[in-house]
């Protein structure tokens, strides 16, 4: 579709039932013809409630008038420039597990990325993609609990692709300007990949969640880095990032951090 407001939002609302098949049919003042109407999310809903409901839903946008990456951030891009891309999914692991979810997925896309177009991603904890210290994608993930059946996720990701330097934040990038060939970089086809990696990681996770923590250091470019931890209410940690613990959380210094923005220091 051409516009939404965030393509994460929508899909949270199909796992919270907060559609209706009664809701007006129209679209926003703000979306485009071809955007969701709630109806039609309310129908997305009622399947992934069902018993053989298929084990996730995809939902891709070209532009989201709301979107917003982790810590509430804004998530912006010009229509074309990038993938904006969200997942509906249910884990079958088990819900101490799930801290774990979102370097899973950081995992993936480096792993995809690296594959498809030459370009030597890494991730700074937890799993905003890098290269050379600039951003090139970032990753949000909510967990939506429901009764009685187990926790749905909203996987986000942005990637940027063929954005230039003067449409982008302070230090990042795209695929483009890492030099990834021209016919590594056609939107369809990179989306595929990114994908059915994504959707074998899953798998493999749900098989031996153990494995997830390997390939998430062998690809993390924290672990060893002098960082600044920032914490709710301006509080900051200074200190070196020594590892990745069982629970997902940064290990700095002897400190676990389960939350934070982090900084890597030069």
């Amino acid at each position: 579709m051409s516009e939404i407001d965030s393509t994460n939002a929508a899909l949270v609302r199909v796992a919270r039932a907060r559609t209706a098949a009664t809701a007006p049919t129209e679209t926003s003042p703000t979306s485009s013809p071809d955007s969701p109407t709630e109806a039609e999310l309310a129908e997305v809903g009622r399947r992934w409630r069902q018993v053989d409901a298929p084990r996730g839903h995809v939902l891709v946008a070209e532009r989201q008038v709301a979107g917003r990456g982790r810590l509430d951030r804004s998530w912006e891009s010009r229509v074309g420039a990038g993938l904006t891309v969200s997942l509906l999914v249910r884990p079958m692991v088990e819900p101490a597990r799930l801290g774990w979810l979102p370097m899973v997925v950081g995992t993936a896309l480096v792993s995809a990325v690296r594959r498809v177009t030459g370009v030597t991603a890494s991730l700074k904890w937890p799993n905003d993609l890098l290269v050379d210290g600039a951003k090139l994608a970032g990753i949000l993930v909510e967990l939506v609990p429901a009764p009685a059946i187990p926790p749905a996720a909203v996987i986000g990701f942005g990637l940027n692709v063929h954005a230039q330097s003067d449409e982008l934040p302070p230090r990042s990038t795209s695929l483009s300007l890492c030099g990834a060939p021209t016919s590594a970089l056609d939107r369809t086809t990179l989306l595929g990949e990114l994908l059915t990696e994504l959707a074998g990681a899953l798998v493999r996770w749900e098989r031996d969640p153990m494995s997830a923590r390997a390939d998430y250091l062998a690809v993390c470019a924290t672990i060893g880095r002098r960082v600044r931890v920032e914490l709710p209410g301006g509080r900051t940690h200074l200190g070196t990032a020594m590892d990745v613990d069982a629970e997902g959380r940064l290990v700095v210094d002897g400190h676990p951090f389960s939350a934070g923005d982090v900084v890597h220091l030069r």
